[in-house]
C-alpha cells in the first residue's frame, strides 16, 4: 500500500470546496506521456493553479502504473523545483470501469479515483459507487462518480448515445453512494468531434459549424437539489480551430472536428461545476506541433526536436486553459 501523502500529493477535498465557493474551475488534464506532464506542471507552476493529472485505464497501461507512481512524485518535485513553494497536485483515475481498478490505484499512491458506472441501472451504479468509496475513504482517497452518459470516444470510454443526467436522481445517488463529487451530463461529449454537422448550426460570416449550447437549465437545476456540492464536467476541449487547422495543414484528416465553446466553460466554472475535464485539446496542441515541425524539418529525427516545440504548445494551451477559461490561476500560491 502507497499513501499518496508520502509522495506529496493532494486529495480533492480542500480545492474542490474553494472552487465551488470562489466560482472557478480546477483544471483535469489528461496526461500519458513525460512531455505532457512537463508542461501540465510548467503551467501550473506559473500560473500558481491546483491541478488534477489525469489518468486514463487506457494511459495507464500504455504508461505502467509504476512509472506512474514515480512519475507522479518527481512532478511534486519538478514544481517545487519551479518555485512553487506549495504544490496542490492531485494523482486522479479517469473513468475507472471497476472496484479492483479503482482500489489497485488507490494502492499505488492515487490520490482521487473517479469509479464511471453511469452506464449501469440506477441501483447497480449506486451500489458499485458506493463500494468504491467506501474503500477510498479509509485511506483519505477522494472519489468521483458519474450519472448521466456522455456520448463520444475516447480511449476505452465509448458511447453512442448520451441522456442527460436527471436532477431528481441526484439527491439519492450522491447521498447513498457516497461519492465527494459528481460528473454530469448537460451536453458534453467525448474527443475531438463532439457534435455531429447536423447538430450544429452554420455561422453565416465563417462558414463555420456553431455547436449547440449545453444545457443550463439541467445544470442549474442540479445545483439547486446539491447546493455547494462539487460537480464535474467530462468531455470539455474547445477543440481549437487552430489546432485543428494546423493539423490538417501539415497532413492531417481532421474535417468537422468541433469542441466545447470557451465562452460556456467560463459560465459553467462559475457556477458549482469545479473541475473541468480537457483531454483533446492538448493531443491536437501536441499533434500539430509535431507534424508542423516535421514538415519544416525533414531532416530531423531526433525525438527532442520536434517534442519540445510540441511540449511548448501544449504549455500555452493550459496557461490560457487556466487563466483564460478556468480562473483558478494564483488559487494556489
Amino acid at each position: 500500500m502507497i499513501s499518496y501523502k508520502d509522495l506529496g500529493l493532494v486529495n480533492t477535498r480542500e480545492m474542490f470546496a474553494k472552487a465551488v465557493k470562489g466560482g472557478y474551475a480546477i483544471p483535469a488534464f489528461n496526461f500519458n506521456n513525460m512531455e505532457q506532464l512537463q508542461a501540465i506542471i510548467m503551467a501550473a507552476a506559473e500560473t500558481k493553479s491546483p491541478v488534477i493529472l489525469q489518468v486514463s485505464k487506457g494511459a495507464r497501461n500504455y504508461a505502467n502504473s509504476t512509472l506512474l507512481r514515480y512519475m507522479a512524485e518527481g512532478a511534486v518535485a519538478y514544481a517545487k523545483e519551479l518555485g512553487w513553494e506549495h504544490p496542490q497536485i492531485v494523482l486522479h483515475l479517469d473513468h475507472g470501469d471497476s472496484y479492483e481498478l479503482c482500489k489497485d490505484c488507490i494502492d499505488m499512491g492515487f490520490s482521487s479515483v473517479m469509479i464511471d458506472a453511469s452506464s449501469k441501472p440506477f441501483e447497480e451504479n449506486i451500489e458499485i459507487s458506493k463500494k468504491v468509496a467506501d474503500y477510498a475513504h479509509k485511506y483519505d482517497v477522494t472519489v468521483e462518480a458519474e450519472l448521466g452518459v456522455l456520448a463520444g470516444v475516447e480511449d476505452d470510454v465509448a458511447s453512442e448515445k448520451s441522456h442527460y443526467t436527471r436532477p431528481e436522481e441526484v439527491i439519492e445517488f450522491s447521498t447513498r453512494s457516497g461519492c465527494d463529487s459528481l460528473a454530469i451530463s448537460v451536453g458534453t461529449s467525448h474527443g475531438a468531434y463532439k457534435f455531429k454537422p447536423e447538430q450544429c448550426t452554420v455561422d453565416p460570416q465563417t462558414g463555420k459549424l456553431v455547436p449547440p449550447p449545453l444545457a443550463f437549465d439541467v445544470l442549474h437545476e442540479i445545483e439547486k437539489k446539491l447546493p455547494g456540492f462539487p460537480i464535474v464536467l467530462h468531455g470539455s476541449s474547445s477543440v481549437p480551430q487552430e489546432y485543428v487547422d494546423m493539423c490538417n495543414k501539415y497532413g492531417g484528416n481532421l474535417p468537422n472536428a468541433i469542441g466545447i465553446p470557451e465562452e460556456q466553460l467560463r459560465e459553467a466554472a462559475k457556477s458549482a461545476v469545479c473541475k473541468i475535464n480537457i483531454d483533446s485539446d492538448s493531443r491536437l496542441a501536441m499533434t500539430g506541433a509535431i507534424r508542423k515541425h516535421l514538415a519544416e524539418n525533414p531532416s530531423h529525427f531526433d525525438p527532442r526536436q520536434y517534442l519540445k516545440p510540441a511540449r511548448d504548445a501544449m504549455k500555452e494551451m493550459y496557461i490560457h486553459k487556466i487563466i483564460n477559461v478556468l480562473g483558478s490561476d494564483g488559487k494556489a500560491e
